[in-house]
């Protein structure tokens, strides 16, 4: 063998060893027993995927957003759409992760950096591919799949097959999605197929038709320890306040409803796919049941506000035009705001949303991640 080959070969054996010393740590040592998190689904939960969609016009690039997220030095945009981390995030770090999922489509995302998880959230992103095209440029739920699938053989080529499934087995996984099928596509169509023409009755089979199937693809690919949120309380965001011409400064009853009904039939699916599906757990993060806690107790938590968005601009509630222009500017205390923007919680509210789905018990079933991270 010449020196070059064995300098080749060298490298090859030293990566290798490397990359499962890595993966050894992680399973030995994570705290309750999650090695990585891997998170699918809207902007309530992204962390940066759209700033790498030059078309995109769902971003959070500007401050003041991220103006709270820990960094070394200034304050900057992340991408995430609130003002610190997501509720994503600080799952995360109640596991005892050392880093926040980065977003796939981040350059430096690929190779040993899969194995501290992946985030293939996409702001605009719902269960239907035709959900958020007015957006231009997005990441439907199919496609955040397709990357992850992509990413399961990287990981194999690292680790080889058996050492992978040991790793998902280990990792958890979560959903959040749904919400802009119901606010940017049932209720206001825009750049969509006319789903408006269906009862709302067909248009949940329409959509729990199609999450079954992308579930189940995650499955196949893997995942075993699955939290889903359901869809929150979209009707009291500040957009949805300042649409609401019959009612002006009040919540949206339809869209309230439209989430009660899907989400009713989602719990169902759940419970189902639990005994479907050997060896996986599925939790049901019940999302609309703790922003109507707070929103409507907000003051027992802490908030002052709970109606209008920290950054936002016309109407009533500043719920119109997203937090996103250089002018822009935001409340003064934002830590007692629950809608960060017209559409997203703040950091704040996000760690009372991620504390109870982390390990509380009213508002997740049927236990909660602490308890799931320990199977």
């Amino acid at each position: 063998m010449d020196r070059v080959a064995r300098k080749t070969c060298c490298g090859e054996t030293m990566l290798f060893v490397i990359v499962c010393t890595m993966l050894s740590i992680r399973l030995t040592n994570a705290k309750a027993g999650i090695v990585a998190s891997f998170v699918f689904g809207d902007s309530i939960v992204d962390a940066g995927n759209n700033n790498f969609l030059p078309r995109s016009l769902a971003t959070a690039k500007g401050l003041p957003n991220g103006i709270d997220f820990p960094t070394r030095g200034a304050a900057h945009p992340t991408g995430r759409f609130t003002n610190g981390v997501t509720i994503a995030d600080l799952i995360g770090r109640f596991l005892g992760l050392t880093s926040f999922a980065p977003p796939v489509l981040s350059p430096s995302t690929k190779g040993s950096s899969l194995l501290q998880g992946v985030n293939y959230a996409s702001g605009g992103a719902g269960i239907l591919n035709e959900t958020g095209r007015f957006f231009i440029q997005i990441i439907p739920m199919d496609k955040q799949i397709s990357y992850f699938e992509e990413n399961v053989k990287e990981i194999e080529g690292l680790l080889g097959v058996e050492k992978t499934k040991e790793f998902f087995a280990n990792s958890l996984f979560s959903i959040t999605v749904g919400a802009n099928d119901f606010m940017g596509n049932y209720i206001f169509p825009v750049r969509t197929t006319v789903d408006k023409d269906l009862t709302p009755e067909q248009y949940y089979q329409k959509l729990l038709g199609t999450y079954k199937g992308q579930i189940e693809r995650l499955y196949a690919a893997g995942a075993r320890k699955l939290v889903i949120a359901n869809v929150p309380l979209i009707g009291c965001t500040p957009y949805l306040r300042s649409l609401n011409l019959e009612n002006p400064g009040n919540c949206s009853t339809e869209a309230n409803n439209l989430a009660q009904g899907f989400n009713a039939r989602l719990k169902s699916l759940l419970q189902q796919l639990n005994e479907e599906l050997p060896g996986a757990w599925l939790l049901y993060a019940d999302a609309y049941g703790i922003t109507s806690e707070v929103i409507y107790n907000y003051e027992s938590y802490g908030f002052s506000n709970a109606e209008k968005a920290c950054c936002g601009l016309v109407g009533k509630d500043k719920g119109v035009i997203p937090c996103r222009l250089p002018f822009m500017r935001m409340c003064d205390s934002r830590d007692e705001y629950f809608f960060w923007d017209p559409y997203h919680p703040s950091q704040t509210a996000c760690n009372i949303i991620a504390s109870e789905f982390f390990q509380g018990s009213r508002f997740i079933s049927p236990f909660n991640i602490r308890q799931l991270a320990s199977l």
